[in-house]
């Protein structure tokens, strides 16, 4: 795939050598010449020079038509710009922009960017999780935050034990996919019966987590 990059910082720099080790194509901007020369030594990315606000330099970094434009600048203001041009001139496929500010979040989405990225918001929500999940671990968060994979162990003193997994009262939007017993995974199916030290893994979706924990946790 076509990514072009906008912001050579710690943030572009992470993200271009991560998607090079998934072997898409990456063009980088940056303001910075300087920085520039250390981003062409470092990385087998195309590095532009420039302002990612401009419409030239993006169109001179090949912003038509790419599949994923991502401003990650540590100006909340140029990063709307940038993906604001990228959707409405460039037709890029995706347009996401990185907000240093969450509170500007809601701005952005108002402003028709959909794909905002707010690392202080997906730690906040991560910390926040871990902090309610009691004995349940967060595997993975899904579409920022939105949805997320999680791990419980069914304790000695689980309401769940000899019940069948149908007969479990889940929350809607949420999944139990797999069932770790003794070191051995099983895809489980309606009729799979719990027990204790069972460790099931669930995708929820977020307005459904806490009632995920809730019941998943339940004793005797």
């Amino acid at each position: 795939m076509r990514m072009v990059i906008v912001g050579g910082g710690k943030a572009g720099w992470n993200l271009a050598r991560a998607l090079l080790e998934r072997r898409h194509s990456v063009t980088l901007i940056e303001k910075d010449r300087a920085r520039c020369r250390e981003l062409a030594n470092d990385l087998d990315a195309a590095i532009y020079p420039g302002d990612g606000t401009h419409v030239s330099v993006l169109e001179a970094a090949g912003a038509q038509g790419a599949d994923c434009v991502m401003a990650v600048t540590g100006v909340d203001q140029d990063n709307l710009v940038c993906a604001q041009l990228a959707q409405a001139h460039f037709g890029a496929k995706k347009a996401i922009a990185r907000v240093n500010d969450p509170r500007n979040a809601d701005t952005f989405r108002a402003l028709g960017i959909h794909d905002v990225v707010s690392s202080t918001d997906i730690l906040t929500k991560m910390i926040e999780q871990e902090a309610d999940m009691a004995h349940m671990h967060l595997i993975a968060s899904l579409n920022q935050g939105k949805g997320e994979i999680s791990s419980l162990t069914l304790g000695p003193d689980t309401a769940w034990a000899g019940v069948r997994l149908m007969d479990m009262k889940l929350p809607k939007g949420a999944l139990i996919v797999s069932v770790i017993r003794q070191g051995e995974l099983t895809i489980p199916n309606g009729a799979t019966v719990l027990a204790p030290g069972d460790e099931l893994v669930a995708v929820s979706e977020e307005r459904s987590q806490k009632a995920l924990r809730k019941v998943l946790s339940e004793t005797r």
